[in-house]
């Protein structure tokens, strides 16, 4: 193959990046924007020893399971990459991804796993926009988002996956005309304010109900979660799907209840506190570890009325001083970076880890490698769960429960 040559593919399937999956004389030949079990015109871009990438020029037959996408912006941003496809076939495609990652990483027969459908549009309550500053436009600021393939910016006008209260940022109509023209780093939306930060030209957005907070503005807020109120701050990470996030809640809660619920439980990769607010009622004690010091404050706060102990220490050093003899835990819930979990840390649970072990994913290959570990070490795998957290993405989020 040469870099310039067009070639006719039959696609087979969609791989953990999103792209579509071709062969030519045995060669894996990657496509985004293609869909499985179809065929295409495409053109060489890219051509490696092992494998090669290609640009998508014309679908020559289309698959079963391609639809039209619902995004002026789709296919130049780089938020979405499987808009092109039917809900229900995302999901059967994330799924066959997350248990190919266990047989081919993990050499793990996982469960069947359970499959958690979300809303596939208005779901996003968290986004991260770059800032444009237009001078020919009296300063006006605008929002971009980066480019599918490439580090340039986009201006976006409307994301049909965010919550409307986000959408109503993006949409020029909604800035009342004094705030467009006179304090061009604040967008007045019908009484709220989001004021853009003039240091960054990257921020966050979060909005649910009628809390919108950003960074470089109002930054901290309180939610509500089923029946909790909890406090965020716009600058510290938070899931960005609250839908799905009490679906998962729910969950861990039922999970809890195998626990020994006389021992502490453990809430590893805390975050701002919000599993243990739910969980931590149902232990005598709650031993929570985060890294980020601006979380855990926020831990604190959110779990003020419960008997907890913190360690803002990076997880190279939770085992030496959560895992010791006098930390019997009955119950744990980690929730690792896309790394997964620290080597030194995957072996201290095997080795002092609680009884009822559950994992939240956000890569299916970290997770395989890790489950490997676990099981290897006295835990066994006894339920997966996928959580939709990201329709029309090719990201998946998942929960594995294990025993010992």
């Amino acid at each position: 193959m040469t870099v310039g040559e067009i070639y006719n593919l039959r696609l087979e399937s969609i791989t953990a990046g999103g792209d579509a999956l071709g062969r030519f004389d045995g060669k894996p030949v990657f496509i985004t924007g293609g869909a499985p079990d179809e065929t295409v015109l495409c053109r060489i871009k890219e051509d490696r020893k092992t494998w090669a990438r290609a640009e998508l020029l014309e679908i020559i037959k289309p698959s079963p399971v391609r639809t039209d996408s619902f995004c002026e912006h789709y296919g130049k941003c780089g938020g979405c990459n499987l808009q092109h496809i039917k809900y229900n076939s995302q999901l059967e495609i994330k799924t066959s991804i997350l248990k190919d990652s266990f047989s081919r990483i993990g050499k793990l027969q996982p469960p069947e796993p359970e499959i958690i459908p979300s809303p596939s549009r208005e779901y996003r309550n968290r986004m991260q926009f770059h800032c444009l500053r237009q001078k020919a436009k009296g300063d006006n600021y605008l929002f971009g988002l980066k480019e599918q393939g490439s580090g340039d910016i986009t201006v976006i006008h409307d994301c049909p996956v965010a919550v409307p209260g986000i959408r109503e940022i993006l949409n020029p109509s909604s800035i009342s005309a004094s705030s467009a023209s006179c304090e061009p780093e604040i967008r007045d939306l019908c009484g709220k304010k989001i004021t853009i930060p003039p240091d960054k030209d990257r921020f966050t957005v979060f909005s649910k109900d009628d809390v919108l907070l950003n960074e470089g503005g109002q930054q901290r807020g309180i939610i509500t979660l089923l029946d909790k109120e909890i406090t965020l701050d716009a600058g510290v990470f938070f899931q960005s799907n609250c839908f799905m996030l009490e679906k998962l809640i729910n969950e861990l809660i039922n999970t809890a209840t195998r626990a020994d619920r006389n021992l502490p439980m453990a809430d590893l990769y805390c975050g701002v506190g919000t599993f243990a607010l739910f969980l931590g009622g149902m232990f005598p004690k709650i031993i929570l570890a985060e890294e980020n010091k601006n979380a855990v404050s926020l831990a604190r706060e959110n779990l003020k009325e419960l008997n907890a102990e913190y360690f803002a220490l990076r997880d190279t050093e939770w085992p030496r001083i959560i895992f010791n003899k006098k930390n019997n835990l009955g119950f744990a819930v980690i929730d690792p970076p896309r790394s997964g979990l620290n080597p030194k840390l995957a072996s201290a649970l095997t080795l002092d880890g609680p009884p009822v072990l559950t994992y939240v994913s956000c890569d299916p290959a970290s997770l395989a490698r890790d489950s490997t570990i676990l099981t290897a070490g006295g835990y066994k795998l006894i339920k997966l769960l996928l959580f939709d957290f990201y329709p029309q993405t090719s990201h998946i989020e998942s929960l594995a429960v294990f025993e010992k």
